[in-house]
């Protein structure tokens, strides 16, 4: 039975609407220059985009100097400033956003350089924490100034211009985590000890109020509320 001519309208009407539901996507998308000239929101997030190239770049020198690969410099630069807690394999690849898989592969090539070793859990034989080296620590301080290029960009702004640009940046990352884009956050705002009242901020561990810049994004005594 051939196709009606109410049919064909249909087809037709339908053809017509996803093609310009697709139309009006790519126009708006950030990436579509027009767009993104004529609209502030969508100018300072393809900036974003830009400042994430230059983390890469950075790393992706520094690692090819050592024969490293990126992830594995973070590993060891991770590992060297926190908790024997966190130095696992199970919390690293949340940490990283990577598999369980990926971070047991790193860590294997890391001893196999001798940049770390590992200390057996106790009560699990299948559970170990990561320890850096001697020869891991000199990795750390050889490869951790990577990001001197955008420190030194900020160090010359001025106080309250940083303190405008760190108040959102924390905001944008409190709001990722709790959209669950940012899986792992020790931040002040996820702490059991962060209270706030009349748009003040408090830390129940400190016993003070805290400023725009004493907020934290990896605290050290962070316990998750």
């Amino acid at each position: 039975m051939g196709i009606n001519l109410l049919e064909i309208f249909w087809i037709k009407t339908l053809t017509f609407t996803f093609n310009e539901v697709l139309f009006n996507i790519k126009s708006m998308s950030v990436f579509n220059l027009n767009e993104q000239n004529t609209n502030l929101d969508k100018k300072i997030v393809a900036g974003l985009e830009r400042i994430s190239q230059v983390f890469k770049i950075l790393l992706w020198e520094k690692s090819k100097k050592l024969s490293l690969s990126p992830i594995q410099i973070q590993i060891l630069i991770f590992i060297n400033y926190h908790a024997k807690s966190q130095a696992t394999v199970s919390y690293l690849a949340r940490e990283f956003d990577v598999s369980k898989p990926t971070i047991s592969d790193t860590i294997k090539t890391l001893e196999q350089k001798k940049y770390i070793h590992k200390i057996m859990d106790n009560v699990d034989a299948r559970s170990y924490s990561i320890e850096l080296t001697d020869l891991g620590k000199t990795i750390v301080s050889d490869t951790e100034n990577f990001i001197n290029p955008l420190t030194e960009i900020i160090s010359k702004s001025t106080i309250d211009d940083k303190i405008v640009l760190w108040k959102n940046i924390s905001g944008m990352i409190s709001q990722l985590n709790k959209m669950k884009i940012i899986t792992i956050q020790r931040t002040c705002y996820n702490c059991k000890y962060f209270s706030s009242q009349n748009n003040k901020s408090f830390c129940g561990l400190l016993q003070q109020e805290l400023k725009d810049e004493d907020i934290r994004i990896d605290c050290g005594e962070f316990i998750q509320m």
